[in-house]
């Protein structure tokens, strides 16, 4: 029976089968590739190990989620990052829906495609981070909300409680999720239409829901001093000398051409400036706008005033998709879908080739990208096979947070030996600055032969001055390709004793 991509049924089937050839695709990926955890990734896995509702840099999806994968195929890489690419397949369902309700099958369809393509979420499909679970669940509350918007009474209930819900899982996945919050409010503000139908009883639901799933994670943040809401504020970075940075905004500008899709993220910006511009916005269109331009002209803010990552207006890109493919079905450009579909294709299928044969990135020049995700259980193995012959070691004290979350995770099968020196890490400043830091410094108690690993040049020689004694250098250099390779300093260091840091810096005195 032929599939008409213009019916509701026929449109859903290939969007389904697009979503299900993808994902087996990029489970096939994460399963193939030599690359390793990059460091961020062994950390959560490393959160995982001690469920919380709460943990110093992040709110405690990721780390759940890797709990559950883990737990049912055990800790290797692919199924720390098992839930990425299943995350991604989700949302890229919701955007069907969404795209479909608001403006018909063929732009479900289209949306479906263009989302499954964005390079951002190739990246995001490919490794454990928050980016996955946030835009998942932001997208099926958005789709529960835009099916609330057109239905009646107990299903209106249902939708406001079910968003709700979503939502407050979409903020336990990373805070970010508050831009659908101002979103939300935005559109109530615009539409009378939305007023009207949304009475306070949904909103009293919505809000109740929302609050329900996010109330353990607001008691721990108040129990530990708010320490997740703070590292998140730390890095806006608005205490540089300079709150006028117009390279970083173009920069930022450009890296969203880079995530999105050049074409697709240019007729978002064309579009959204035509259609005000001629007042031929509809109701669907401000709808989605109301979604998607907060988190890029905030973040676009952060980034003048001081720097922003790409990935940070990522709350944004579901209903930012859904609007450059509709308004290319709705002017029939053909050749612009046609354009943005191969680019984004060619940058998805180059990003797999990559992650299957990073050899491949070597040879074409990207290596560069990848150099995290290397060298890490080679650096772990060289630190314990050192410390397996030295018995007398009463623990093994890095100076490098991606070093200690990386030989947390590769050393895991040493650290769990009875006999095995503790993981620690040495605190350069005052105060904690991470998390590995503040669960496992490294104390006096613990300091009277410790095998030292140095991954900063320039803290080598602060960290020695923390020791009474201490020993001849090993350098250890891991090659991670062509070009690159991570080297570090190991000694022996006795009897540490923690030098008076600057009162003013926090940094060490000159040793």
């Amino acid at each position: 029976m032929r599939t008409s991509f213009t019916d509701s049924a026929g449109a859903w089937r290939a969007a389904l089968w697009v979503t299900v050839a993808l994902t087996a695709v990029r489970l096939a990926a994460i399963f193939i590739t030599p690359l390793e955890l990059y460091p961020d990734e062994a950390q959560y896995w490393l959160w995982s190990r001690t469920l919380d509702f709460g943990y110093f840099s992040k709110p405690p999806m990721v780390a759940w989620t890797i709990w559950a994968t883990t737990a049912l195929g055990g800790d290797s890489e692919p199924f720390v990052r098992l839930a990425a690419p299943l995350y991604q397949a989700a949302t890229a369902l919701a955007v069907f829906v969404i795209a479909s309700r608001l403006y018909g099958p063929m732009a479900g369809l289209a949306a479906c495609a263009l989302y499954h393509l964005m390079p951002g979420v190739q990246l995001s499909a490919a490794v454990a981070a928050t980016d996955a679970p946030l835009m998942a669940f932001l997208a099926w509350a958005l789709a529960l909300y835009v099916f609330g918007l057109s239905t009646e009474g107990l299903r209106r209930r249902a939708a406001a409680a079910g968003a709700g819900a979503l939502l407050g899982l979409a903020f336990l996945s990373k805070y970010a999720a508050l831009y659908a919050l101002i979103g939300l409010v935005l559109h109530l503000i615009l539409q009378p239409e939305a007023r009207r139908r949304w009475d306070w009883r949904d909103g009293a639901l919505a809000l109740a829901a929302l609050a329900l799933v996010i109330s353990p994670n607001l008691i721990w943040n108040a129990t530990h001093g708010f320490a997740t809401v703070q590292h998140t504020a730390a890095n806006a970075n608005w205490s540089g000398q300079s709150l006028f940075n117009p390279e970083e905004l173009l920069d930022f500008i450009g890296s969203q051409f880079g995530v999105f899709g050049p074409v697709a993220f240019g007729v978002l910006l064309f579009g959204s400036g035509l259609l005000a511009v001629r007042r031929r916005l509809t109701e669907a269109d401000i709808t989605l706008l109301c979604f998607a331009a907060p988190p890029l002209l905030i973040v676009a803010g952060q980034a003048l005033i001081s720097r922003a990552n790409a990935n940070w207006a990522a709350a944004g890109y579901v209903a930012g998709i859904i609007l450059a493919a509709a308004w290319l079905v709705r002017w029939k450009a053909r050749g612009w879908f046609i354009a943005a579909a191969a680019s984004q294709g060619l940058v998805a299928g180059l990003f797999l080739a990559f992650v299957i044969s990073p050899d491949l990135a070597d040879r074409m020049g990207f290596a560069n990208s990848f150099k995290r995700a290397k060298g890490w259980s080679q650096m772990t193995q060289a630190i314990t096979d050192r410390a397996m012959h030295d018995l007398s070691l009463s623990a093994i004290a890095v100076d490098d947070r991606f070093l200690f979350n990386a030989a947390a995770y590769y050393g895991r099968d040493y650290f769990a030996r009875a006999d095995a020196a503790p993981l620690r890490m040495w605190v350069r400043t005052a105060t904690p600055q991470n998390q590995a830091e503040i669960a496992a410094p490294l104390r006096a108690e613990e300091g009277g032969r410790v095998l030292a690993v140095s991954l900063e040049p320039d803290y080598a020689p602060e960290m020695r001055a923390d020791f009474t004694h201490s020993g001849q250098d090993e350098v250890v250099n891991v090659r991670l390709d062509s070009q690159r390779s991570r080297r570090a300093e190991i000694f022996t260091g006795e009897a540490y004793v923690r030098r008076p840091r600057d009162p003013v810096t926090g940094l060490p005195t000159r040793p």
